[in-house]
């Protein structure tokens, strides 16, 4: 396997496991309760960060994003 330029594999590894000891370190620490958000909330934080890309790529093509109202619309 070839290492990459910017290290993504290493850098994502390192961002995850220092998330996870934040969370531990405030649990043990100030005796915290961790919640888990769920799946709907990524879900829903996946779904906003995917409209703002195709907003900022159609704007930077010429054009604007519009959501469509009518459910009979919609392609899938």
């Amino acid at each position: 396997m070839k290492p990459s330029k910017n290290g993504g594999i290493t850098k994502a590894v390192t961002a995850t496991a220092r998330k996870i000891a934040v969370l531990f370190y405030n649990v043990l620490r100030y005796g915290w309760v961790y919640q888990d958000p769920g799946a709907d909330y990524y879900e829903e934080r996946y779904h906003q960060r995917i409209v703002r890309n195709l907003q900022r790529r159609a704007q930077s093509l010429g054009f604007e994003l519009a959501p469509i109202t009518d459910p009979s619309q919609r392609v899938s």
